[in-house]
This record gives structure tokens, C-alpha cells and sequence, in this order.
């Protein structure tokens, strides 16, 4: 690698941090500013860089679904995120997940290790005028308000909302393990997540309870906009009694090992660390009061005495209206100087996070070293993110993680079994020789 101009990176998340290691590894000498730990959001307790703020899963490793399948592009092109999660990662089913603060240590390690990347512990209140050097936003969801201020003033537009919530994390030695079994879905035997099964009578009994449950009002100046990836579960309750029983309290392919049955509900409970000293609550995100969340969870079989070592609680995502203001490259189309990556670009998820920091960190060093930025091919993952940030009609725009859904028409009939398949392998073909017309390998980036 040579030396080349500088790239300079505001917010050390996933997409901060994925984009500094790609700007580094094109020879680019990175500022990277992270506010931690002079200044915390509301969400974030650690002063490690790349700290998971909501669930620690990483979501399917299929490589035949639409995030296995990012996953895996992302892979082919050196992300130091897919490498840490590998590194740190803990039985999960099907599902990549991750010890949590073993995974921000080791993204951390790597960037204060780099000696292309200086890594700043200052906050950035301001997006700066000019520069003669191309910076990304990464601030992330939880962006700081004189930012998020800055950044509506900058773009000249009305910064979009919407409310996201985290699940609570119990100790689990808290836990009643003559209640509580481990399964993972269909799978034969032990599983690799706990499960907490309730009858009937139990599962009407904590409805009733979380219907009734207090919760944390929002100011009187904000509107309600959740996203619909993440319900809060008392937002769901709201719409009707059974709805937790075919969400994230389904009991399908989880039966009782004591009746070889499968329960009217089920709690599950994914590990939070590789020591399987804490768990996290799948999918009980929540804006309950702490008082409400002691009082009503353990209802839950199996969690009658459990310690809670975080309580749930929710917060204000902010992101920018993409289509409006970004161009296939992730560059302001007004001011091409200043890419956006991250959640805050409007995607929605860990790996489409740091999949946009990572396109971000290719094209920051492309353009510090006079080179024109790159779009992704539109029928792999990476290019469909991108297609959804900037081709969605404004007005209908809303964060997404990655589906199928993003993705071009295959042209031809196909069964739909088979259509996850038929998609991953077009868009393996084209990453493949997006990848070699480019020279985007890990390989030769590092050369």
C-alpha cells in the first residue's frame, strides 16, 4: 500500500469503523472521530468502538437468503465486520450472532492497531463547511442531536424519524432450568437457544398483564414512527390477543422434551457472551417502564426470579431521506465531498449497516485519490441496498434491511422455493466480476 490523502470518518460503529478499514487497506490514510467516551447516546453504555446497541444476532447465515447472501459478498470483499463476527461468534441455530463485547473489543483492536487509522476520542458537534478532503457521516441512528441539527441545516431538508427499541438481557443463572429447555427451531436434540414454554393459561394470563403494562411516554412533540422490523412486543400485543403467538412467541418446532409437545407459546432466549452467563430475550424489544418489565416478564415460565443485567428501552432512530439526497455511490448529491453511511443512510440492520460503511470506505479513498467511485452491480445485495436508497420514490421511502424484495425481477419463471437460490447465484456471478474488473479482492487491496 501507498500512502495517498487522508479520509476523514465522524462515528466509530460498524459503519465507521467497516469504512475505515476499507479506506485503509486502499492505502488511505484515515481520521476516524468517535464521541465515546467524552459523550454516550442514550443507548450505548461502552466506550468500545462498534458496540451493539440492540440484539447481538447478525440474522439468518443461509447463503441462499438475502443476508446470508450480503454477508457473504461482503466477505469476498475484506470486511473487517464479517471477520470479527466469525471470530466471536456463539451458537446461535441458524443464526450468526455474536458475543457482544468481545466482537467491539476486537473491532477496536484492529482500528487502534492500524497504522493507517488514527483514531480520534473527540465529538464532532458539526458537519464542516468545506474541506478539501472527502469525510463520511457514520453517526449511526442514535446520532447526536447538534449533528443531526447540523445535518438538516446541511441538506436543507426536514431530518426523518422513527422510534426503535431494544430487548432486555437476564442472568442466566437467574433462570429455572427445570422449566426452561434448550431447542432451536426443528433442529433434533439441544439447541442453542433456551426456551421459556407457556400454556394456555400462562400466555392469556401475560397478555393481559402487557396490555395493562405501563410504558415510557414520548415527549409531547413526538410523533410515533416505529419501524415494523422492530415492534416493541406491547405494540404488537395491541394488535390482538394471538399475535405474539405467531411472532416472536411462535412455538413451532420448539416442542417440551418433558411432553414431547409443542407449547401454546414460547419464550426464546439466545446467548449474549460465549460463557452463556447472560441472555438476550428474542425479540421482546420493549418501551416498558423498568418497574412494568420486572413485574411482567416474570410471568414467563422459567423466569419467575430472573435478574435482569439490562432492562429494555427505546430510542429515536434518525436517518435521511436517500432518495432525495444520495447518489449511487453514497456521495450528497449536492455535496459530493460528503459521503453517508451506515443506518443513517436508511438502511436498517447491523450488516446492511456496516455493508454501506464498507461501499462508503471503497469510495472515500477512490475519491481522496482522484479516482471516480464505484456503484455496485444492481442484481447483487450490496447493489440492491444501494438501488433501494436511491431509486425508492421519496414520498414511500422507509429503512429496510435487506430482502429479496430489493432485488431486480429474475425474468423467468422460477418455483419459489427455488427462487432464494436462483438469486444468490446470479448475484454471486456478478459480484464475482464486479470484484475482478475493479480489483476490489481482499487480495489485491491489500497489494
Amino acid at each position: 500500500m501507498t500512502e495517498s490523502d487522508r479520509l476523514i470518518i465522524i462515528g466509530g460503529g460498524l459503519a465507521g469503523c467497516e469504512a475505515a478499514w476499507q479506506a485503509a487497506k486502499a492505502g488511505c490514510m484515515v481520521e476516524l472521530y468517535e464521541m465515546k467516551p467524552h459523550h454516550f447516546s442514550p443507548a450505548h453504555e461502552s466506550s468500545f468502538l462498534a458496540e451493539l446497541v440492540c440484539s447481538n444476532s447478525f440474522r439468518s447465515d443461509d447463503p441462499h437468503s438475502a443476508v446470508g447472501l450480503l454477508k457473504e459478498e461482503m466477505t469476498r470483499l475484506g470486511s473487517l465486520v464479517m471477520e470479527a463476527a466469525r471470530a466471536t461468534a456463539v451458537p446461535a441455530g441458524k443464526a450468526l450472532a455474536v458475543d457482544r463485547e468481545l466482537f467491539a473489543r476486537t473491532i477496536s483492536e484492529a482500528m487502534e492497531n492500524n497504522p493507517f487509522i488514527d483514531v480520534r476520542r473527540e465529538e464532532i458537534n458539526a458537519l464542516p463547511d468545506t474541506t478539501t478532503s472527502p469525510y463520511i457521516l457514520a453517526t449511526g441512528p442514535l446520532t447526536a442531536e447538534s449533528m443531526a441539527d447540523s445535518l438538516s441545516r446541511f441538506t436543507g431538508k426536514q431530518r426523518l424519524f422513527f422510534y426503535d427499541a431494544i430487548a432486555p438481557i437476564i442472568e442466566s443463572e437467574s433462570l429455572d432450568r427445570h422449566i426452561v429447555y434448550e431447542k432451536s427451531r426443528y433442529d433434533e436434540g439441544p439447541g442453542d437457544y433456551l426456551n421459556c414454554p407457556m400454556d394456555k393459561e400462562h400466555y392469556m394470563r401475560f397478555i393481559d398483564a402487557l396490555a395493562g403494562g405501563n410504558s415510557v411516554p414520548l415527549h409531547s412533540f413526538e410523533k410515533v414512527k416505529y419501524f415494523e422490523g422492530c415492534l416493541p412486543i406491547e405494540v404488537m400485543c395491541e394488535r390482538g390477543p394471538e399475535t405474539l403467538r405467531y411472532g416472536p412467541m411462535k412455538p413451532v418446532g420448539l416442542p417440551d422434551p418433558r411432553t414431547g409437545r409443542e407449547p401454546y407459546a414460547v419464550v426464546q432466549l439466545r446467548k449474549e457472551n460465549l460463557q452463556g452467563t447472560h441472555y438476550n430475550m428474542v425479540g421482546f424489544q420493549t418501551k416498558l417502564s423498568y418497574p412494568e418489565q420486572k413485574r411482567i416478564f416474570t410471568l414467563i415460565p422459567g423466569m419467575e426470579r430472573a435478574v435482569f443485567s439490562r432492562y429494555g428501552s427505546i430510542h429515536r432512530n434518525t436517518f435521511i431521506c436517500a432518495p432525495e439526497l444520495l447518489m449511487p455511490t453514497l456521495q450528497m448529491r449536492t455535496h459530493p465531498n460528503l459521503l453517508i453511511a451506515g443506518q443513517l443512510s436508511g438502511v436498517e440492520g447491523y450488516i446492511e449497516s456496516a455493508a454501506m460503511g464498507l461501499l462508503a470506505g471503497i469510495n472515500g479513498s477512490r475519491i481522496a485519490k482522484g479516482i471516480s467511485p464505484l456503484t455496485p452491480p444492481p442484481a447483487t445485495a450490496l447493489g440492491a441496498l444501494v438501488r433501494h436508497l436511491t431509486a425508492t420514490e421519496a414520498d414511500r421511502f422507509q429503512p429496510s434491511n435487506i430482502n429479496f424484495g430489493l432485488f431486480p425481477p429474475l425474468g423467468r419463471k422460477i418455483p419459489k422455493r427455488q427462487r432464494g437460490a436462483a438469486r444468490a447465484e446470479l448475484a454471486r456471478i456478478d459480484m464475482g466480476k464486479w470484484i475482478d474488473q475493479e480489483g476490489l479482492s481482499a487480495e489485491a487491496q491489500d497489494s
